[in-house]
């Protein structure tokens, strides 16, 4: 029978304990996973997830001229030369790209949760799906839910998120007592606000949520709160480089995969 556990920070990961067969789904939903939900969504072929600015540009190196894209901030600032991941602003340049990402938080908890057996990207955007297919695909597995936090410190909106995926899996077959104490505090907290106005008054009052709101990220914060309405499943593939992240979704799952924005 599976176990359900919540990590509360990147910090915590046990990248030993993940390569003993663990399935690990990654959230930072402001704004990492949210942003590579969205640019699958918006058709990129693959995001590849990097630690550094420094380590971006070695990802480019071997990627042909005009394929790919670089996006990415440190600290909340858009890294120079590179695009703002806020996701509203990356659906026009996204069709057929390869997108490097690097970003404070989400793609450097990515990195260290790289040893899991089993890789996905979960966001209030798809945890409904991915629910769905890790409950089809993992079902004797154990599932760690692993909330990215910012710079050591626990973030409310990937608690918020990872209790929306433990919902989620609740309702696709797995039962309550297969959680740990911390997935059943993140599936308690989340039914607290499950509706996307619930959500809203999560995000917009987390620490990030409101420097979004202060820097003219509205529309951006109102789109990540929109739950389940992708199907895309992000999950890391090992390549030569170190890892890139694919939509893996079931093609009755991608029937009506993306959500065009206007």
């Amino acid at each position: 029978m599976a176990n359900i556990h919540v990590v509360f920070r990147k910090e915590e990961i046990e990248e030993t304990e993940l390569a003993k067969g663990k399935v690990a789904v990654v959230f930072d939903v402001l704004l990492a996973t949210s942003t590579i939900t969205a640019l699958l969504s918006f058709g990129a072929t693959a995001v590849i997830p990097v630690r550094n600015e420094a380590e971006a540009h070695e990802q480019v190196w071997s990627l042909p001229h005009g394929s790919y894209e670089l996006v990415g901030e440190y600290e909340g600032r858009t890294i120079a030369g590179f695009h703002s991941p806020a996701p509203l602003s990356l659906q026009s340049i996204s069709q057929g790209k390869t997108i490097v990402l690097s970003t404070t938080n989400g793609t450097v908890a990515i990195r260290k949760a790289m040893t899991a057996s089993h890789l996905y990207i979960g966001s209030l955007l798809n945890a409904r799906a991915l629910a769905r297919y890790i409950c089809h695909h993992h079902p004797t597995e154990t599932i760690v839910i692993i909330c990215s936090g910012s710079s050591g410190r626990f973030c409310l909106e990937d608690f918020y998120g990872a209790g929306y995926l433990v919902a989620e899996l609740l309702q696709n077959g797995m039962a309550q007592e297969q959680l740990s104490d911390a997935a059943l505090a993140a599936y308690l907290f989340y039914e607290q606000y499950a509706t996307e106005d619930g959500g809203k008054k999560v995000l917009s009052s987390a620490r990030v949520g409101r420097w979004m709101m202060a820097y003219g990220l509205a529309a951006d914060l109102d789109y990540i709160n929109t739950h389940g309405v992708l199907t895309v499943i992000p999950m890391l593939q090992p390549t030569e480089r170190g890892g890139e992240i694919r939509d893996v979704a079931d093609q009755l799952l991608k029937k009506n995969s993306g959500r065009e924005i206007g």
